[in-house]
């Protein structure tokens, strides 16, 4: 057990690793919330605790779990203790973390959240949602990061709330990155910035959205359904664009990063605008955008993103060559190869690679780029994901 605090709310609350399990009267999904995964945003496990301890279980379609991430670093209020947690998601280091006999503390939380994960697979029956609530150091309006796998992308478009998509690329060994190359439907939201009350309003508000959207309760068994959806479409004035990370500002605690004060997600920024200073001075823009989570907190890697906004025809030329596999074709060109029998990776020389566009690769699914001394590495969502599980699903 553990007590945690909410400075937005003034209060504190003692859970467990789970927070709460319902089975509901009827078949139907199961879904895994997640809150907590850095210990210094806390509005996810508030929100999950207040919404499981309303929720009938006759009012419930299938399973729902909500579980806490890092207990030790929710204790003290921390992002993590000596790891983040969120950033050990990846098989070479889930093996390593299995073969060590000393463990820190992030390490065994990954080992119990991992174990506990496959639990509820193999327990469970699908259609199967993860969802993992996270805020921001900054001020942002609500908004959904995603794998960009299909399957997402649709159930995400349901939620009246900004999507983004491609962080993973950027992003090495996120929970829900691990939860996406297992097949399925996984997505973050960001409710707003740590301490703001708006925060834990929000992830309600997400959480019966998306127990109505993935059919485990009717819209008519949430008290105030167009109430929640009018907070987030307020909350994110309007804004139901997707957008894909173009650049991550990465930092190191030596070079003393600090953003300009003041920046807040989505924010528009121009080229050669001053976005921050470090140990060797200000950092300035090399591109036109819109500012994504900018750091102002002590302790991250990732100083700031830029995203650009995707054009419909872009998302609908994708959509068309995942389903009909025309990546398939790719392997016909010299120096492209599967990985594997599974064809869920693509080697590409880098000789041929220095001709095929970013952009392009993007739009056939591939992103996560692992580079050696001779080739790209090319993870694909898209063929990972377990399609057949959701196609009798209204979003599918």
């Amino acid at each position: 057990m553990v007590e945690v605090s909410s400075p937005a709310l003034n209060k504190s609350v003692i859970l467990n690793r789970i927070i709460g399990k319902i089975k509901g009267h009827n078949s139907g999904p199961t879904m895994v919330f997640f809150g907590g995964i850095h210990g210094n945003e806390t509005a996810g496990v508030f929100a999950l605790n207040h919404v499981f301890n309303k929720l009938n279980p006759k009012d419930i379609s299938g399973t729902l779990y909500a579980i806490t991430g890092n207990t030790q670093a929710l204790k003290q209020n921390k992002r993590y203790l000596k790891n983040d947690l969120n950033r050990l998601w990846f098989k070479e280091r889930i093996n390593s973390i299995k073969s060590k006999s000393d463990l820190n503390y992030e390490e065994q939380e990954l080992l119990e959240l991992h174990a506990l994960v496959h639990q509820i697979i193999e327990a469970e029956s699908g259609p199967f949602y993860f969802i993992d609530f996270h805020t921001t150091s900054s001020k942002t309006i609500p908004f959904i990061t995603i794998n960009d796998a299909l399957i997402n992308r649709k159930f995400s478009s349901l939620f009246p709330v900004p999507i983004v998509l491609g962080i993973e690329e950027y992003l090495e060994g996120p929970l829900l990155s691990y939860i996406n190359q297992l097949g399925y439907v996984s997505l973050g939201f960001e409710s707003g910035q740590h301490d703001e009350k708006d925060a834990v309003i929000n992830s309600q508000a997400f959480i019966y959205l998306s127990l109505v959207y993935a059919k485990a309760m009717k819209a008519e068994s949430v008290i105030g359904f167009q109430m929640h959806y009018k907070q987030l479409q307020e909350q994110s004035y309007n804004i139901q664009d997707a957008f894909e990370v173009t650049y991550l500002h990465r930092v190191k605690p030596e070079d003393h990063f600090k953003m300009v004060n003041g920046f807040r997600s989505f924010e528009k920024i121009e080229k050669k605008m001053v976005l921050a200073n470090d140990i060797n001075g200000e950092i300035i823009s090399k591109h036109n955008g819109r500012i994504f989570m900018p750091l102002y907190q002590k302790i991250g890697e990732e100083g700031f993103f830029i995203i650009q906004p995707i054009k419909p025809f872009f998302l609908k030329l994708s959509e068309f060559l995942r389903r009909i596999k025309f990546d398939s074709f790719l392997v016909a060109l010299p120096g492209v190869s599967w990985e594997d029998k599974h064809k869920h990776v693509l080697r590409v020389n880098l000789k041929t690679a220095k001709f095929m566009a970013k952009s392009f690769f993007h739009l056939l699914g591939y992103r996560s780029q692992k580079i050696d001394a001779t080739h790209l590495r090319l993870s694909n969502r898209e063929r990972a994901s377990k399609n057949s599980m959701y196609k009798n699903e209204d979003w599918y």
